[in-house]
């Protein structure tokens, strides 16, 4: 549940960087300073499209009016500009598509020459299109069909078929899959299956009677599927990142010792989680998160990315690989 907060704070981080070289024995030209400021995405994911990299997620910045989703560039996951979205920086806002209010977690993908953002609002999922990745996203103004409330979409494409794994708010945050029609308009609700729900203990510190397992992501590598998953209530500094594998995208799926992979323990931030895979120019696994504001506060909410690696068919973090992810200011 994306409930949000907001504090008016100093986001502004003056870096100070030599722009000349070191030319037959010369000395730089000037010390350039630039202006960085920390950008407030949570349930963040990044796409990739011809070399650059577009960052997304559910809007936590108070200085920035409007509601939908915010989009940031960069060329080298470092560097990062904008908000750049087509719409006064959003790449999706709350008038083009479905959806009143609740504009949390999307996933951008392209599929048959078109980009997809596969998003929650109102409690519900619904898929818009556009021509880039900088929007605007539209849609009918309808949801996906369901019974029950859903959240936290990621759309898997296996051997022809297309598999929305969410979230249903059922007896807890539960993550659900069901393969999709071909044209990504509904469910094959004959297909569902549930994959996980929170009952380990570092799942729950709370022993909330609801309890919480959200924010996957599924990637196959070496004929197995992993599915990434946040559990706790996102306002627990004990919110964290666990994984969970099968031989099938349907399951049924497995949860390794070594859980849970991301938390406060090994990023030293309080409520890490809830975000997606991505890959650098070099090939290596990064994975984009949000943590709370402070320990003493949850929003609001920082984007950051930390570097994970894969062996012997387990995840594991880097430590101290967390960064920040910070945007330029530009005058």
């Amino acid at each position: 549940m994306k409930m949000h907060f907001f504090y008016l704070f100093p986001a502004i981080v003056l870096l100070s960087n030599a722009c000349g070289n070191y030319l037959n024995g010369g000395t730089p030209e000037k010390e350039e300073e630039i202006a960085t400021r920390q950008i407030y995405l949570a349930d963040p994911t990044i796409f990739e499209s011809n070399g650059t990299y577009y960052l997304y997620g559910t809007k936590n910045d108070p200085d920035i009016q409007g509601e939908g989703f915010l989009v940031y560039t960069s060329d080298d996951l470092v560097h990062w500009e904008g908000p750049a979205g087509a719409t006064d920086g959003f790449a999706l806002k709350k008038g083009d598509a479905f959806g009143n209010g609740g504009f949390w977690a999307p996933q951008i993908f392209r599929y048959n020459s078109v980009y997809y953002m596969a998003y929650t609002a109102d409690e519900h999922i619904a898929i818009a299109t556009a021509d880039s990745p900088l929007g605007p996203f539209t849609n009918d103004g309808t949801a996906l069909d369901a019974p029950v409330k859903q959240i936290d979409p990621f759309i898997f494409f296996d051997n022809g078929k297309a598999y929305i794994y969410h979230v249903r708010l059922q007896d807890g945050n539960r993550i659900f899959v069901a393969e999709m029609t071909g044209d990504l308009t509904a469910i094959k609700s004959e297909t569902l299956r549930e994959c996980i729900y929170a009952e380990e203990d570092w799942e729950n510190t709370e022993n909330a009677g609801w309890s919480v397992a959200e924010g996957p992501t599924v990637v196959k590598k070496d004929g197995l599927y992993y599915l990434l998953y946040s559990a706790n209530d996102f306002r627990n500094p004990d919110y964290a990142v666990g994984y969970a594998v099968s031989d099938s995208p349907l399951g049924p799926w497995e949860k390794p010792e070594n859980n849970p992979i991301i938390s406060s323990r090994n990023t030293g931030e309080p409520g890490p989680g809830h975000g997606d895979i991505v890959y650098d120019q070099n090939g290596d696994i990064r994975y984009v998160l949000h943590t709370h504001y402070t320990p003493g506060a949850v929003h609001p909410r920082k984007t950051a990315l930390v570097e994970l690696q894969f062996r012997e068919g387990r995840f594991v973090m880097v430590p101290e690989s967390l960064r920040w992810i910070q945007s330029t200011v530009r005058d």
